[in-house]
């Protein structure tokens, strides 16, 4: 689950706006998402990835996107709060199926991926909240867009998933303003 650059708020950001998109996303798509985040083919074969973890991991995914469309840190905090309440357990070293040492802080290396998700999830959260003071995660403010982002860098805060949602919403708005500026010069 871990290699060098593993980046479990990332991940989080992937699968749940994969699944805000689709909701009913396949488990082989699912599948090819963990892949990318340093899940290792033996994790992921139908067996140990079964069409009911894929449920599991939907679900999560799905809870989860309530706390990344927070934008309050007060109540980010509280909701991040309760799930590793729920979710997590002590922390612990563990070592399997060819992974580094990492830590894992869900319910033991057979929690269901559910638990594992909501856990790790909360916990990356709950350090990048600590670490900034503030939400730098969120919904794209583009409209028909259902992504998450997450904005740990310089700068301003972020309000879109990428410079494409970005750009598209600056040129609406100067499209709308141009149609509204002959309308606003009649009524004078």
């Amino acid at each position: 689950m871990n290699q060098s650059g593993f980046q479990p708020a990332q991940r989080l950001i992937d699968i749940a706006s994969a699944v805000r998109t689709t909701p009913d996303l396949a488990r082989t798509a699912l599948a090819e998402l963990l892949a990318r985040h340093g899940e290792g083919p033996d994790d992921l074969t139908e067996a140990a990835f079964s069409d009911g973890g894929a449920q599991e991991l939907r679900d999560a995914a799905a809870r989860m996107s309530g706390i990344l469309s927070e934008a309050d840190v007060d109540r980010a905090a509280l909701a991040l709060n309760s799930l590793l309440a729920e979710h997590a357990a002590a922390p612990r070293l563990s070592r399997h199926d060819g992974h580094a040492w990492h830590l894992h802080i869900d319910h033991g290396d057979d929690a269901g991926w559910g638990n594992w998700f909501i856990a790790s999830s909360a916990l990356a959260l709950a350090q990048i909240l600590s670490e900034y003071g503030r939400v730098t995660w969120g919904a794209c403010k583009a409209s028909n867009c259902r992504n998450f982002y997450l904005g740990t860098g310089p700068g301003s805060p972020r309000r879109y998933c990428s410079t494409t949602c970005a750009s598209r919403a600056r040129v609406a708005a100067h499209r709308r303003r141009k149609q509204e500026a002959p309308l606003a010069n009649e009524h004078l």
